[in-house]
């Protein structure tokens, strides 16, 4: 039997701790390596929800904002007849119907011919019977829920001046904000 060396048994017994430690440490760093990469993973996956959260959001912001503008209508014609041929004869002036079909009022509503003239008169539908007989100054400071208001335009000598003047509508909604709808019905803010 040999005898223990014991001036090496402290040398031994240290090196064992150490390699334990060391080996502990490794595994630590392994572990924290992995719940880092876990911990990305999780983030990167919470940016993406919250980028979708935010898309929604600001689409269901853009449609509530819209809402009551996409209820504000306009229909034109010339006060022309329409002849056999199908081409409008006589007509010297535009006619355009603004309908708010929303539940709440919109303010200034102006209908522009072409870039360079106001509707002449506005007439408020329904309210003929009365001593002003509907008619409303230009721009028409408050149209409320349900109501529609004529516009007519200037009067013109010729019809291609008419034809080259289309009719654009442009009011304010409930919240502020200030909308157009040109002759095709589309509708955008007036930012845009």
């Amino acid at each position: 039997m040999s005898s223990i060396d014991w001036g090496d048994a402290p040398t031994w017994i240290a090196a064992v701790f150490a390699g334990g430690a060391a080996l502990f440490a490794g595994l630590t760093i392994r572990s924290q390596r992995q719940q880092i990469s876990e911990q990305r993973e999780f983030i990167t996956e919470q940016s993406q929800n919250l980028a979708l959260e935010r898309a929604e959001l600001r689409a269901a912001e853009a449609a509530r904002r819209s809402a009551q503008a996409k209820q504000v209508s306009m229909t034109y014609k010339t006060n022309g007849q329409l002849q056999p041929s199908g081409s409008l004869g006589g007509y010297d002036r535009w006619w355009v119907e603004v309908v708010n079909g929303s539940d709440e009022t919109v303010r200034n509503v102006m209908v522009r011919f072409g870039d360079t003239y106001d509707a002449a008169t506005a007439t408020e539908n329904g309210f003929r019977r009365h001593p002003d007989q509907g008619r409303r100054g230009v721009p028409v400071a408050a149209l409320g829920p349900g109501r529609t208001v004529t516009f007519q335009s200037p009067r013109w000598s010729s019809e291609a001046t008419i034809d080259n003047n289309r009719p654009a509508l442009q009011f304010t909604d409930a919240a502020g904000a200030v909308w157009q709808r040109d002759e095709h019905g589309v509708l955008a803010t007036a930012e845009e």
